[in-house]
């Protein structure tokens, strides 16, 4: 990072974005890492296609499933603002289980709420029908390399 990050700045675009988290996450079949849906300063929305691999007992989106999709989603708002940099790394995530999320697409809201040098804290709220109905919400911190 030459230049300190902004809240007002994207460094790269969907499409970068969405190349680097497939390059990031090898193994991961098509459909397993979520979708960028869009992106602007300051906010990324992605969508994850669940399979049946993703359920728990009863039917629903399981809690490591969900937890997973927060972390992608914050990482791609905070890549989306200061580059490809590889080694920015989740240091605390906290997550509230609003409901239960039945096996439909699930979308991740991330909104940067702060980015520094050093740490960037994200909110998402991850919801499938209504987003005014979120099924979890979470805070999330990223620590990030010196530059």
């Amino acid at each position: 990072m030459s230049s300190r990050p902004s809240l007002d700045t994207l460094r790269l675009d969907a499409a970068e974005l969405g190349a680097f988290l497939v390059e990031a996450f090898p193994g991961r079949a098509p459909g397993e890492i979520a979708a960028i849906v869009a992106l602007r300063p300051g906010f990324a929305q992605l969508q994850l296609a669940p399979s049946e691999k993703t359920l728990r007992p009863g039917g629903l989106i399981s809690g490591p499933t969900q937890m997973g999709l927060v972390d992608v989603a914050a990482y791609a708002v905070v890549l989306a603002h200061i580059g490809i940099v590889p080694m920015a790394v989740t240091s605390g995530l906290n997550i509230q289980f609003l409901r239960g999320c039945p096996l439909v697409p699930l979308n991740a809201d991330a909104a940067l709420l702060h980015l520094g040098r050093r740490t960037a804290i994200i909110d998402v709220r991850l919801w499938h029908d209504d987003v005014a109905r979120p099924v979890a919400q979470a805070s999330v911190t990223y620590m990030l390399p010196a530059g």
